[in-house]
């Protein structure tokens, strides 16, 4: 496989993080709680995992690499509680613009802990990646958006746990199997949601089985699938790419708001998501190009 395609991997990760909203609004619709919709997501994830991993995967992991890959899940599972205490202040719009502040933090992590600095073709990506993120969000055209320093904090912080859960995702336990990484960043991560929300929705079956439509798709784009292509895509790009090309989760949200929530779109959000797309097409190719080169060499 060519370096550009795990490009293209780490791409479809986010993507799959771009489906969540839309059934998070039905899960709501239909009248199950934040805490049940969250622990859901991440159960049902866990489960299917752990289902996979079973099936295919026939080596057992190692007590480290399952403290190791465990620990790491804690970011990924801490993203969602923070990003869900931003949004009880925050406007939505502003709260997701917080939150995409993980474009530029997983390349600052990447230039202070691998002593990788960004170069100048990256900068521009991250500009612009970031500037389609104001547009797409429609915060410059809601008129006063309310702020509240404490939901900035939260929605910071989600975007530095994002940004970890990336960096951890492209750097620790490289040569574990990617299906059997996930399932154990996916524990991590249900782990540490039980604990900050305690589930019991368990104890109520008729939420469990009203909530497994949900659950299930939930955890199969929120769980299942980001941290196998991650898994797989990440150690090969690094942190820094791939907090960029994970931006694609914004235009999702939009596409997907317009035609299956069928909300209204404005049209400086339409750009806002060509340029995002524009940003991640370009560190992609920038990227395609370099691979090409290396192989030449």
């Amino acid at each position: 496989m060519k370096l550009w395609h795990y490009a293209l991997i780490v791409s479809l990760g986010g993507c799959c993080y771009g489906v969540l909203s839309t059934f998070v609004k039905l899960a709501y619709a239909a009248g199950f709680s934040v805490s049940a919709v969250t622990g859901g997501q991440y159960l049902f994830g866990a489960v299917l995992s752990w289902l996979i991993v079973l099936l295919v995967n026939k080596k057992a992991p190692t007590r480290t690499q399952s403290l190791k890959l465990l620990l790491s899940g804690i970011p990924f599972g801490l993203t969602g509680v923070f990003y869900y205490q931003a949004l009880q202040t925050l406007n939505a719009s502003l709260a997701i613009v917080l939150l995409f502040q993980f474009v530029w933090i997983g390349t600052l992590l990447e230039w202070l802990l691998l002593k990788k600095k960004p170069s100048r073709n990256k900068l521009m990506s991250i500009a612009l990646t970031l500037t389609g993120s104001v547009l797409a969000a429609n915060i410059l055209f809601q008129g006063s958006v309310p702020l509240s320093w404490t939901g900035c904090l939260w929605g910071l912080l989600a975007a530095l746990t994002f940004s970890t859960f990336v960096f951890l995702s492209s750097t620790v336990e490289r040569s574990t199997p990617p299906l059997l990484k996930s399932a154990l960043l996916s524990t991590g991560g249900l782990i540490t949601i039980f604990i900050v929300f305690p589930p019991t929705f368990l104890f109520d079956w008729d939420v469990v089985t009203g909530l497994l439509p949900y659950g299930l798709a939930l955890g199969v784009f929120g769980v299942v699938l980001p941290p196998l292509l991650f898994s797989i895509g990440m150690p090969h790009v690094g942190s820094g790419l791939g907090t960029i090309l994970t931006a694609s989760e914004l235009p999702i949200v939009v596409i997907l708001s317009s035609f299956v929530l069928a909300e209204p779109i404005s049209l400086p959000q339409w750009i806002g998501v060509i340029v995002i797309l524009g940003g991640i097409a370009s560190s992609n190719l920038r990227f395609r190009k370099s691979s090409q080169s290396s192989f030449a060499a």
